[in-house]
């Protein structure tokens, strides 16, 4: 894969119940996805069952997706509703579509 054709991602994990919110980002997010499913170590994605992919979005420059990650994980709860609802206003898993 060129350097070119590299996509990095931000996205949204929540739980069955949409009680919690997860914001991350990544380069893969199909191999990100299984990582956070695995619940194979500790970390706040096994600890609140987060599996379900609701909201993501690209962009093909790194800086961006950290910038876009660190204001989204800013925002209080209810910006980041919003956020997904515009986008899937069901709250479907995503994960499909990858």
């Amino acid at each position: 894969m060129l350097k070119d054709d590299v996509i990095f991602y931000v996205y949204i994990l929540t739980n069955k119940n949409h009680t919690v919110l997860y914001v991350g980002m990544t380069n893969n997010l199909k191999i990100r996805l299984k990582q956070h499913q695995s619940r194979v170590t500790k970390s706040f994605t096994k600890r609140y069952n987060l599996d379900k992919l609701v909201y993501f979005e690209t962009t093909r420059y790194v800086n961006n997706a950290i910038k876009k990650e660190k204001q989204i994980k800013k925002w209080n709860r209810q910006w980041k509703i919003n956020l997904i609802n515009d986008i899937n206003p069901d709250w479907d898993d995503l994960s499909s579509r990858l």
